[in-house]
């Protein structure tokens, strides 16, 4: 791939192993760069070696493991002041052995949800993030409520278990949006949760969100990420033309609608499970399943390759917000 800086990039193979919900993690020397903080293992690829042998080499020299089999997960360009790195990330899903620090490297299983409060390198936080992503993708409905009456239903789902929060209410104005922003924004922060701003990408830092949800029309407006490696991109698509586009971008995930028929848009084109599925496998995405969803859909959304779900109407009308989110977020 081509460099956006005066050096080439350093291209690195980075394996992803997981235990049900733990992640095998390693720390780097302290003399090194980025030196003291976690990482994902892997190391340099050299010239003429493809990715995969890079880490099936790399694994066996840092865990002592032997690589079986691993599938593409994620790729990564950042560039730090001094060096562009180029990360070819890989979820290693069968392999011999026992991983452990065979370099002397301090190394370590640890709980994914746990992973935020340990220091990783910049380039690492789309792997943090599609590592720590929810089953639920929770979306406001500030206008079924009204704007301050909506802080209380919110706050019991976020109690509940709610942690990615999309604030999507096109009726407000540029200045109330981003002043109810500010205050939905404090709130999710105080149980842990994520808040994406369905709007322009240049008002997230103003907010103190935690980045942006590109709707269709801004997502295909877009030839490159809106916003860096610390902020989340999401984006809405409705075929495989806009996850194509979603993926050159380097959005972290897609929502994918509408999958069922659904009120709020009584003329859109319904995909149907058997669509769902064939684009769920065609894109590297994680992807929310959105659109007439209900909670018996969980593991129907599962087997059609989604990561869960987005809701709306179903968590607002429940008659309890609390069962009904702890239940969506067990996907």
């Amino acid at each position: 791939m081509p460099s956006t800086g005066a050096n080439p990039p350093i291209d690195v193979a980075v394996g992803i192993l997981t235990d049900q919900d733990r992640v095998f993690i390693t720390r780097r020397s302290s003399g090194s760069h980025q030196g003291g903080k976690w990482e994902f293992p892997g190391g340099k690829i050299a010239p003429g070696e493809n990715p995969l042998s890079a880490l099936k080499r790399e694994l066996w020299e840092e865990l002592g493991i032997r690589v079986q089999n691993a599938a593409p997960f994620l790729q990564i360009r950042h560039v730090y002041p001094d060096r562009e790195v180029f990360l070819d990330v890989w979820h290693v899903t069968g392999y011999q052995g026992t991983p452990y620090g065979n370099e002397g490297q301090e190394a370590r299983w640890i709980s994914c949800a746990d992973l935020t409060s340990l220091e990783f390198p910049q380039a690492d936080e789309p792997i943090l993030r599609r590592l720590w992503m929810p089953a639920l993708y929770l979306i406001s409905d500030s206008r079924r409520f009204g704007s301050e009456e909506f802080l209380t239903p919110l706050e019991r789902a976020l109690a509940a278990g709610a942690r990615l929060i999309q604030l999507r209410e096109p009726h407000l104005p540029a200045e109330e949006y981003q002043a109810y922003a500010k205050r939905l924004a404090g709130l999710c922060h105080r149980y842990g949760a994520k808040l994406l701003l369905n709007s322009d990408p240049a008002w997230v830092p103003a907010c103190d969100a935690d980045g942006v949800h590109l709707n269709s029309r801004r997502l295909m407006e877009h030839q490159k990420r809106p916003l860096g490696n610390e902020y989340w991109v999401g984006a809405s698509c409705h075929n495989a033309e806009e996850l194509s586009r979603a993926v050159r971008i380097g959005a972290d995930f897609a929502v994918l609608s509408p999958v069922a028929p659904t009120t709020s848009h009584p003329g859109a084109t319904i995909l149907g499970w058997e669509s769902f599925s064939r684009l769920c496998a065609g894109t590297s995405l994680p992807v929310y399943a959105l659109g007439g969803m209900r909670i018996q859909d969980q593991e129907r959304a599962h087997r059609a390759g989604a990561r869960g779900m987005a809701m709306v109407s179903e968590v607002w009308e429940s008659d309890s917000i609390e069962e009904t989110v702890a239940a969506l977020a067990a996907l």
